[in-house]
């Protein structure tokens, strides 16, 4: 009978079996990659932060129209977050734009239906529960096993980015532990007591003598007393490991996994490559994120919202741009002059992308 009572009051533990390809496996290994990162202390590197601190930088600059929630603020909060995470969450309130530093949604044909977010506050994270329509939800490198969230540059080249870390981690270390400059310096021989003192004194001291040894120590215990009395360097050789090669390789390739030609970090940089580089991130990476951003605030603000990134920070050829003008009103006076109908001259201009309507950048 008491049997009976302890089972009643101590149910049974409900078992269940899951396999490392099940529902709930995937979903705790996609919790544990947001959770930890990306690719570890990647994004600590003075490489990453500083593409970070390029699209930030764009994303605050950029002209924004059909809004006024979309500020230079919430831009750069926009971007770092992009860049970082690969997606970012802000709820629409009557206030404003509120980051969020958590989220949790649920779907409904692979598109977000309702959100429960998570916002910082100075004295401890609130969470509030909001409707799609309420948030608004960038993401970019969107997998098709889950469009709703969005995967971060170095997520997507977690090999690079973890090599670049592992390389930095090794270059600290050998800098910070190794005896850089040390020497061990043969002398001639003394008292025990003599060489131990010595050895006490140089012991640790980095850019110094770091071994006293007696001349009969460092030629073996020959005949001779004056062999091998030059100094033994202790600094290790980091050339024969490459690793200045396989750093700047590493550096390279998380540049252009945020779309930041190469060339931009190289010592002897003029002026054409950081401007080519300039217009490459502009044009390739930074604009058509601010063009999924425009579609998303247009469809959640019900206003049309355009973002131009080109334009603040000049990512174009300011020269091209002046004999492009110039040759087009040189084309629109001569077509005035010879009485040619503006809708012809319009659909003349259209084939070469110029024209109104052609729904071309």
């Amino acid at each position: 009978m008491f049997g009976w009572l302890k089972r009643r009051a101590e149910p049974a533990t409900e078992q269940r079996s899951v396999t490392t390809a099940g529902y709930t496996a995937a979903i705790i290994a996609a919790r544990e990659s947001y959770i930890s990162g990306a690719s570890g202390l990647a994004e600590l590197t003075a490489t990453v932060q500083s593409c970070v601190s390029l699209w930030e930088g764009a994303f605050a600059l950029a002209d924004v129209q059909g809004t006024d929630l979309l500020d230079r603020r919430n831009m750069a909060l926009l971007a770092r977050s992009v860049a970082l995470r690969g997606e970012a969450v802000m709820l629409i309130t009557d206030q404003g734009l509120v980051s969020c530093a958590d989220w949790d949604l649920s779907t409904r044909n692979g598109t977000p239906r309702a959100y429960r977010v998570s916002v910082s506050e100075a004295g401890g994270a609130r969470s509030e529960t909001a409707l799609a329509a309420e948030v608004l939800h960038l993401r970019i490198g969107a997998d098709p096993v889950a469009p709703w969230s969005g995967t971060a540059p170095l997520r997507r080249a977690s090999l690079t980015a973890a090599l670049l870390q592992e390389v930095e981690t090794a270059l600290r270390d050998v800098y910070r532990d190794a005896p850089l400059g040390s020497l061990i310096v043969p002398l001639p021989e003394g008292s025990a007591d003599d060489m131990a003192s010595m050895r006490a004194a140089f012991r640790g001291r980095r850019g110094s003598t770091l071994v006293i040894e007696g001349v009969a120590q460092s030629t073996a215990a020959g005949m001779n007393p004056n062999l091998g009395k030059s100094p033994d360097q202790l600094s290790p050789d980091l050339s024969k490991s490459m690793t200045g090669e396989t750093l700047a390789a590493a550096r390279e390739a998380v540049c252009m996994a945020f779309g930041v030609l190469p060339g931009l970090a190289n010592r002897a940089a003029t002026g054409p490559i950081v401007r080519e580089a300039q217009r490459h991130l502009a044009g390739w990476t930074l604009q058509p994120i601010a063009a999924l951003l425009a579609d998303e605030a247009t469809l959640k603000l019900g206003v049309a919202v355009q973002i131009d990134v080109m334009r603040p920070v000049q990512a174009y050829d300011v020269g091209g741009r002046a004999r492009a003008l110039s040759t087009i009103i040189a084309a629109m006076a001569e077509a005035k002059a010879a009485g040619i109908d503006p809708a012809a001259l319009n659909a003349a201009l259209t084939l070469v992308n110029w024209g109104e309507g052609d729904k071309a950048a």
